[in-house]
């Protein structure tokens, strides 16, 4: 009775936010109101003066194109706090951006993501960070269960969910079952990966220098790893490597599948190994409902028929891969004496129960 009372009290006085912190891009959702935020995890400072110049998609179009005293940091590397001072502006700005006019007396209480696998220095780097950006209360939970959670798996009941995540910065699998990760699993090759691969094939077989953006974009246009009725093609422009000169290529989606063929069969490795070391009952679980796919890296052309292909069990997309992980930190605060047993916690973050 005494935590229903508190938690009215405190749920009248703070707002409720869930994180997705990811490498390439951080989504906020708020309750009661959704997904509010979805920004490049990207902050652009000026060296001279120490200030924040801007931050999310103002930012990112800074990328390779700032003078020499302004530069513009990614404050995540492969999914955790590299720069914690410039994560940290980052976060309070994002948080007082979803708050907005709405901004209630006691800080937000926050779930945050974090991939399954960082350690604890690693996790208490994310909690502090959030702390220090204003939240009163930092819950945490694996981003493969946020996931999970989000597409409405039942993470609760005696039944075996295998969901990969293949975001900016790191590929997260994970077996769920009864609230718990059975096994899981994190890789360092995402779809950053996919974008230094593109970058380093076109430099070797073109000698052509281009950004890291121009990678990227051609991965979303023309990408794929399964080959199609159809070929894919597009120019781009880039630095010749002889002649220090401006050159224009085409490239295929023939190019883009053998830049990216390496980290491709890396994640379907890493998932057969786990598929092989799954207790018998639950991969039959996974063999009868299949493999869930979130995350940006599920919109790559042809991988769930590629996935499906090599690993002999069918493949689920969910309708906004892109999101999940926020949604399910959502669904979380929504539900949060419902879902206390998925969150991480010290000892002093004691979540308080709504109803």
């Amino acid at each position: 009775m005494l935590r229903r009372l508190f938690g009215k009290f405190f749920k009248s006085f703070s707002n409720d936010i869930g994180v997705d912190l990811g490498t390439a891009n951080t989504l906020v959702y708020v309750r009661g109101q959704g997904i509010v935020i979805n920004e490049p995890s990207v902050v652009a400072i000026n060296q001279k003066t120490g200030r924040v110049v801007a931050i999310g998609h103002e930012a990112k179009h800074m990328l390779g194109r700032t003078p020499g005293h302004i530069i513009a940091i990614r404050p995540l590397t492969e999914g955790v706090i590299s720069d914690f001072e410039v994560a940290e502006e980052m976060l309070s700005y994002l948080l007082g951006k979803a708050e907005g006019e709405k901004r209630k007396i006691m800080g937000p209480r926050v779930v945050i993501g974090v991939p399954s696998g960082i350690t604890e220095v690693e996790t208490r780097a994310v909690r502090d960070a959030v702390k220090n950006a204003g939240a009163r209360q930092v819950l945490i939970v694996e981003e493969p269960m946020a996931g999970a959670i989000g597409i409405h798996l039942p993470v609760k009941n005696p039944v075996g969910n295998m969901i990969i995540d293949i975001g900016g910065g790191t590929t997260d699998m994970a077996i769920i079952s009864l609230e718990g990760i059975v096994r899981s699993k994190n890789l360092r090759v995402a779809g950053g990966k996919f974008d230094s691969d593109i970058v380093a094939y076109i430099r070797n077989q073109f000698k052509i220098l281009i950004g890291e953006k121009t990678a990227e974009h051609l991965k979303i246009s023309i990408g794929s790893v399964y080959s199609g009725k159809e070929s894919l093609e597009m120019p781009v422009r880039g630095r010749d490597l002889m002649t220090g000169l401006p050159r224009e290529v085409t490239i295929t989606d023939a190019d883009i599948r053998e830049a990216i063929s390496q980290s491709v069969e890396t994640i379907i490795e890493a998932a057969k190994e786990m598929l092989e070391g799954t207790p018998p009952e639950i991969l039959s679980d996974i063999v009868n409902r299949g493999l869930y796919l979130i995350g940006g890296g599920a919109l790559l052309r042809g991988l769930p028929e590629l996935l499906a292909e090599s690993l002999k069990v069918s493949i689920h997309v969910d309708r906004e891969p892109l999101t999940a992980v926020a949604r399910g930190t959502g669904i979380i605060l929504e539900h949060l004496s419902e879902f206390e047993g998925v969150l991480k916690r010290d000892e002093d973050e004691l979540p308080l129960k709504n109803n």
